[in-house]
This record gives C-alpha cells, structure tokens and sequence, in this order.
C-alpha cells in the first residue's frame, strides 16, 4: 500500500484538489471515499469530474444512490455512487457497478467495508476535519493493488 497525505484549508482547494486527483484517473479506477458527514467527499467528486470533464452538475447522490455523469471530452464516465443508506454488500451489488466499472472512474462514497470488492485495484480517500474553528481537511490517500504502487499526485 502507498500512501500519501495532503492538508486541504478550503473547500475551494478539495475541488481542486479533486482536480489534480483526475489526472491520476483512467477507465476502470475505483475510488473509495471515507469522512463524516460534511468532510468534503462531494466537493472532491466535483473537483474529480471537473477534472475529467464530465457533465454536471454533480451532487450528493444520497437519495438515487448513484449517478452517471457522461465524459464530455471522450473520457471515462464518471459513475458517482453514495453507499451512505446501502446496508450491505449485497445491495451495492444490486446496483451492478461491475458492469460499469471496466469502462469508467468510480467514486464510492461512504464505500468503507462494502465497495473494496468491486476491484483489486482501487484509490481510498480518507478525509478528516481539523480541530480548529477553520475549514481545513487533511485527505489521507492510500493506494491499493499494483496499479496505484508508485502512487504520485499531479502538482496543482
């Protein structure tokens, strides 16, 4: 596992963190994102499908589960899921992100314990508040399989 550790002021900087994120990104990535609510895990995605050049806008999928935000410059989709009301694997099964998954960037959020098996390679952002009164995040990025081994962050 390779890992990096990044801290993030303002939300501002998450969407644009989001968008160096993507340049890592290609057809078939998984990315599994952890923080409690209000950390920033949809901010990342949107700076994330900024970055791949998506169609927007992109939102909490809380209530529809899961998105699919089509590429607009002949890149991967962006399949946007929140697992946050899923109560198992099976559910998230039921969803058939397998089937999608070879041909698109998958952002997982609230994927911690369900979404890992949806492939063996897979990008885990965790995302944590600060103490102070103040906006800032640290975002914990651990990549996972032979495909994140020599895990580097785009400059940004």
């Amino acid at each position: 596992m390779n890992e990096i550790s990044v801290t993030v002021p303002t939300a501002e900087d998450m969407r644009e963190f989001g968008v160096r994120v993507a340049g890592l990104l290609r057809p078939g990535d998984l990315i599994v994102m952890t923080g409690e609510l209000g950390a920033g895990k949809t901010t990342l995605t949107q700076g994330i499908g900024e970055g791949l050049k998506v169609r927007g806008p992109i939102t909490s999928p809380t209530f529809v589960i899961a998105r699919v935000h089509p590429s607009l410059a002949a890149g991967p989709p962006l399949v946007h899921v929140d697992a946050y009301r899923l109560g198992g694997f099976a559910e998230l099964d039921d969803l058939d992100l397998d089937a999608s998954v070879e041909e698109s960037v998958t952002v997982v959020e609230w994927g911690e314990g369900l979404a890992e098996g949806l492939a063996d390679d897979r990008l885990e952002l965790i995302i944590s508040r600060g103490d102070g009164p103040d906006e800032e995040r640290r975002v914990r990025v651990a990549g996972i399989g032979p495909r994140w081994s020599e895990l580097v962050l785009p400059d940004g």
